[in-house]
This record gives structure tokens, sequence and C-alpha cells, in this order.
């Protein structure tokens, strides 16, 4: 897809320009080990300018910090650390705040990128930051603290793909140079920034691949299983409240028993690192009840490092970045299951967490039937009508495309990427008869339906328990 034009209404915001005898500093910030690969790999592959000197600056977004390692304490960082002349915490600087809800105030931007010089030892340097996740904090807050540094974006997984979540001041997204991503979705462009003609930058895959085999190397030793054993990766989706924690756990037990069905007896299981240790003990119950060698693997080690370490023969998950690393980057098959139930539950359809179940559930394979066909469509048009119907106001030039995907493709296999209250929102193909058409756009008709929504409402509560 190519890069929607810059229009007169979307300038490029003038950021300081860099003077031959100021030194340049270059900031990147990281939340997890996976994004600090991507900024090595980045940084080997040469996508980044020269710069005098770069700080790792690690941002802990877990709930609680305090009981949860860092990407500076992960194993396998040291391997990276050498890349960057120091390691800063974000946490540190501006605790006690949380990363993920503090932001400056307008009012205080000089004084607290004035503070950050001393503190950082920044002096007059010219500063360039590299970030992930520009639209919330703590990415955004930096970008403010700083407002005159140009931005490089990086993506660390396949959200990247879809729209950005929401609109973005234009005195931060047009600082923005470049978007730097993995090329997951091999020839697909992410939609992440392009309002702003952000130029979209591929990572090499072999260079990420080396950079993961630098992280494997240097992991403490992992449980020795055997050859063949199939991978689970869990997500803690509950903690989105995507799922009910009864849910996943249903959910994890779901790809234990179609591992067995596919013959694979001896299972790994990689529970996400913040999730509750009982879910563990209830899955190793039921392998127990099915006759299944289970290990559970909880050291904070990226899934990457074990696809690489322990060469599963089968890697199960929903819709985590890994399945497509897998295949990308270890050449490993992957299925996936319970995208239909999550694709169902997110709300709104919004919800940023969408184009990475969507991309999931149409270029995998199902768990439960490997003979399922995969979309036969054209992905980048499935991701033009998702990207559209998400973030119509961001993207107004996608909706042709939107229109065109759903008036040829829309069937019993894609309704599931859609739905209808969005597209009848939207006036797009499939929502209704196209005689009634012209019904969702129609103020009293709107008004109608507002009033028998809060009529039911009423009757509703009055109901007797």
């Amino acid at each position: 897809m190519t890069n929607r034009p810059r229009t007169q209404n979307q300038p490029r915001t003038q950021s300081r320009t860099h003077t031959p005898d100021r030194p340049r500093t270059q900031i990147l910030l990281a939340s997890t080990l996976y994004g600090t690969a991507t900024l090595a790999a980045a940084l080997d592959a040469g996508l980044l300018p020269p710069a005098d000197r770069r700080l790792l600056l690690v941002a802990n977004n877990a709930a609680v910090p305090e009981t949860t390692p860092g990407p500076d304490e992960a194993p396998g960082f040291d391997a990276l650390r050498a890349r960057f002349d120091g390691v800063l915490s974000w946490n540190a600087t501006i605790s006690p705040f949380h990363p993920a809800g503090w932001s400056p105030r307008p009012d205080d931007v000089p004084l607290w990128e004035r503070h950050l010089r001393l503190l950082w030892h920044l002096g007059d340097d010219d500063v360039e930051i590299v970030l992930e996740s520009l639209q919330v904090n703590p990415a955004l807050a930096l970008a403010q603290v700083f407002p005159a540094a140009p931005l490089d974006v990086y993506a660390d997984g396949l959200m990247s793909y879809g729209p950005t979540r929401n609109k973005l001041d234009p005195l931060i997204g047009t600082r923005v140079r470049r978007l730097l991503h993995l090329d997951l979705v091999p020839g697909l462009r992410p939609l992440l920034l392009r309002e702003f003609g952000v130029e979209a930058r591929t990572v090499p895959g072999e260079v990420f691949a080396k950079v993961l085999a630098e992280i494997a190397d240097a992991t403490p030793e992992l449980p020795a299983v055997p050859e063949g054993s199939a991978l689970l990766l869990g997500q803690y989706l509950s903690a989105l409240d995507i799922l009910t924690p009864e849910e996943e756990e249903r959910l994890h037990v779901r790809m234990l028993r179609g591992a067995l069905a596919r013959g694979h007896r001896t299972v790994v299981f990689k529970p996400h690192p913040t999730a509750p240790a009982r879910w563990s003990r209830l899955l190793e119950e039921e392998a127990g009840r099915l006759g299944a060698n289970l290990t559970v693997v909880d050291s904070p080690a990226l899934a990457e490092v074990l696809c690489q370490r322990l060469r599963p023969a089968l890697v199960v998950g929903c819709f985590s970045t890994a399945l497509m690393t897998a295949g990308a980057f270890h050449g490993l098959p992957a299925v996936r299951t319970g995208t239909d139930l999550l694709l169902e539950r997110l709300t709104p359809y919004q919800n940023s967490n969408r184009v990475p179940v969507t991309l999931v559930d149409a270029l995998l394979p199902p768990l439960e039937d490997e003979q399922t066909p995969v979309h036969a469509g054209d992905t980048g048009e499935l991701l033009a009508a998702v990207g559209y119907a998400m973030q119509p106001q961001i993207n107004p030039d996608l909706r042709a495309a939107a229109e065109r995907y759903l008036t040829v493709h829309l069937n019993t296999a894609t309704w599931r990427y859609f739905k209808r209250r969005r597209l009848t929102a939207l006036g797009l193909p499939g929502a209704v008869p196209p005689q009634l058409a012209f019904l969702p756009r129609n103020p009293t008709v709107r008004r109608m339906a507002r009033r028998v929504r809060a009529v039911r409402r009423r009757l509703n509560r009055r109901k007797p328990a």
C-alpha cells in the first residue's frame, strides 16, 4: 500500500536541525526485550542516522513495576547492552508516577526538558528520539518533553499494521521521520502513522534473526525437552479485559488438547510473565489426566528464544506476535486458536488488538482443523477495510478500498472480521440492503432508534430480579 500524500493541512514540523559543531544524542525508548531487540537490529542494519551518543531509556510498563523485572533485567539483555552508550530508567526518572499514566503538563514542558538535560547529561546536544507506541505514554510523554526533537518510530509487533489508535497532535505526528518495522507479513505495508505520510522502512529479517541468536546464546539454560514438542504460548488476555480468567484457562486447555490431538505427547507451556501461577497448575492437572508430558517454562525469556533453542515441531497460540516470528524467522509451523472468540469479544470495534487478531486469524491455520483454508483474499485489501472501519476519520481515503473489499469479499468466512453495527454506522456495504442504505445516515431514524433503546433500558430496569 502506498503512502498517503501529505496535504496542505499536514505540514512537516520544523524540528531543530543538526548543527555540525553540536553533539547529537539519540534516546531510544524500549519497554520490552523484544522491542530492544528490534532497536538493536535497526542499528545493525544502519537504519538509524549516526549519533555521537546513544542512550537506551528503559520503561517498565507492568501494572506493578516494583514486582516485575524490566527489559534490562530480562534474560539475554546483556547481549544487547554494548550497542548503547548508557542505559537509563524512565521509571526512576518520573518516580513515583507510573509510566503509563504520567505526562507533563504543557506549562511544565520547558522545566522538564531542562531537568532531563541536566539529569541525563545532555547539555546542549541535539536530541533525536526513537520510540514505540507513540499514541500512548510513556512514548508520547517523552516526545512532549523534547518538543524540538525529530522522532523515529519503531514497531515491535503486529499492532503496527493497524491504524493509529487515536488522532495525534500534528505537532507530534509531523515530527516523525520514519516507521521501522519487521516484515512479519511479507509485503504488507503498516497503516500506523500513514496519515502523516511517514516513510515505512523494513528491518531486515536476517539481521533481526542474528540479534535473536545473540539473545538466545546469552539466555541461561532452559529446561531440556525432547525434539518434536509443541510450544503453547500464553498471553494473559484477562488482564486486558478481553477474556475472563476462566475463559483464558479454558483457552489454554484447548491449546493442550489440540496439540495432543495432532499427535504431540510432549508439550511446553510458556505463560505470560505476569500471569497467575495457578493457571500453570491447572494445565498440569489437565495434562496429567490426559497422559501428556507437560513442561512449564516460567522464565521471562522471549518466546522467540524458546523457538530458537527448543526448535518445537509446532507453535500454538492465540494472536501472539511470536506466532508470526516463528514462521518468518525460524521456519516453524504455527497455528492459532481462540481468534474466533476474540474477534467477537473485542470492544469497541476500534480496539487496537483487532488488527493483530485479524491478521493471525486470516494467515494461520486453526489448531483444531489444519485442513481449513486460510483467508484466500488479498491481505492488504482486508487490512484496508478493517483499518478504515476502525478509524475512518484518521484514514478517510481508505473508504473506497473498504467498499470494494466488502462488495466483493464479504461472505460467511470474512464476516467475522466486521460488525454489522459498525458497517451500518459508516454506511458501508453489507450493513443493510442497498435500497435501505440511506437509513443509517438518516437523523430521524437515528433519533427513533435512540428512543427505542432508552425505552428498552427503562423496561429492563423495572423487571423484578
